[in-house]
């Protein structure tokens, strides 16, 4: 009997400290970490050091210009922000380090990530908590894959098709080659969707590919010289040692034609652009060099800020862009009679957000995107994330004049 009663009692002690386990890991996980915030904390991170860093300095210095700009005109009734973000370089093993740092750090709202493979990490700890993210420029497929992640740049199968319906309007009858990196998710995932959408009408299409830490391509110029197009769906970096390599090798008539990630190309280091005599271009939604409407204005109001040096790109931009649409879908909630603080959480906004974003009357006038009439673009968002904004074609450099 007295042994009963001393199992009994043990296996009620057991179930006493499993309940109370229980009830400390769900109190964790509803932690409010915004509840001595004094303004509303919007994070990111980014590659701010190594290779990719000119598109991580682009987004950080865009999205404090926003709040900068937001903080000054009074904020959202009195309500003030604060941009904070995190270094990331480009490392997806690097995410959450960084992620548990901004979100038990007081974030209630975020940009995700610069990149899509840190973007991929992200996602999964953003999903679990509920946070709200509005991606300026990680542009994978499965980026938007849970209902609290947006895209402000085109995903990669948007921007593949959206190309390959370019070739199949303005190419046709050229020979086309393609420039891509194949252990990587953002190149080998537009180009897929590229091959799927390009018109069978141009035959077969000429590919040379490379890996991580390559950067000789003697091989690939050589696969790739008779080409008249050679789409290169690729980070600036590669593409500028390819151009590089081909000077005098590839069809001085041919066009490079790329994506987002060319954005950039005309300032990287040590490589000028103006000796390629190839068209360089890309399908953007971002004209860095442009004269009058909304895009105009920022771009004066970023070097004034930051000079004529720093990084100017459809990163930042797209960056910019997300900090307004975070703004003004908080302006179109509190209108529609919702109620949020600076110390509400980031679960409870990210509720908030999520049906704006998703309602088919929010429409976002930015900097990114095809202007109108008025000199803005006109941006919203599918029920999957992704965005719908009109792009164009951008050419860094003309041809050379034979």
């Amino acid at each position: 009997m007295k042994n009963l009663f001393k199992k009994t009692t043990s296996a009620f002690l057991v179930l006493a400290m499993l309940a109370s386990c229980a009830l400390l890991l769900v109190s964790c996980s509803e932690k409010n970490y915004a509840e001595d915030n004094t303004v509303i904390k919007i994070a990111a991170s980014g590659p701010l050091t190594g290779d990719a860093a000119v598109y991580g300095k682009a987004v950080e210095n865009s999205a404090r210009l926003a709040v900068k700009e937001i903080n000054a005109a009074g904020g959202l009734d009195g309500i003030m922000f604060e941009f904070v973000m995190a270094d990331d370089k480009h490392d997806p093993t690097l995410v959450a380090t960084n992620y548990a740092s901004l979100y038990e750090g007081g974030a209630q709202i975020t940009l995700g990530t610069v990149t899509t493979g840190p973007a991929l990490e992200f996602k999964e700890l953003s999903k679990d908590d509920n946070v709200f993210v509005l991606t300026p420029s990680a542009s994978g497929d499965a980026v938007p894959e849970y209902d609290n992640a947006f895209q402000m740049c085109f995903a990669d199968s948007n921007q593949g098709t959206a190309s390959a319906n370019y070739f199949n309007e303005y190419y046709q009858g050229k020979k086309v080659g393609v420039f891509y990196k194949s252990d990587d998710e953002y190149s080998s995932g537009i180009y897929n969707k590229f091959k799927d959408a390009l018109d069978d009408s141009f035959g077969t299409v000429v590919e040379a590919s490379f890996k991580e830490k390559e950067n000789q391509f003697a091989t690939q110029v050589n696969l790739l010289k008779e080409c008249d197009i050679i789409f290169m769906p690729i980070y600036y970096t590669p593409a500028s040692q390819f151009m590089e390599a081909g000077k005098d090798i590839i069809k001085a008539d041919a066009i490079y034609f790329g994506c987002d990630g060319l954005d950039g190309i005309d300032t990287v280091k040590n490589f000028d652009i103006t000796t390629v005599p190839q068209e360089v271009s890309y399908l953007s939604h971002f004209n860095s060099g442009a004269t009058e409407g909304a895009a105009a204005a920022y771009i004066a109001s970023y070097r004034a800020e930051y000079g004529e040096d720093a990084p100017m790109n459809q990163f930042g931009a797209a960056a910019y862009d997300c900090v307004y649409a975070i703004f003004e879908a908080l302006k179109a909630a509190k209108a529609d009679g919702k109620e949020f603080k600076v110390n509400t959480s980031a679960s409870d906004f990210c509720d908030i957000l999520k049906e704006v974003f998703t309602d088919d009357d929010f429409v976002f006038h930015g900097v990114t995107g095809a202007p109108e009439e008025n000199g803005k673009s006109n941006i919203s968002w599918f029920d999957d994330g992704t965005v719908n904004k009109e792009a164009v074609k951008y050419i860094v450099k003309e041809a050379n004049a034979n």
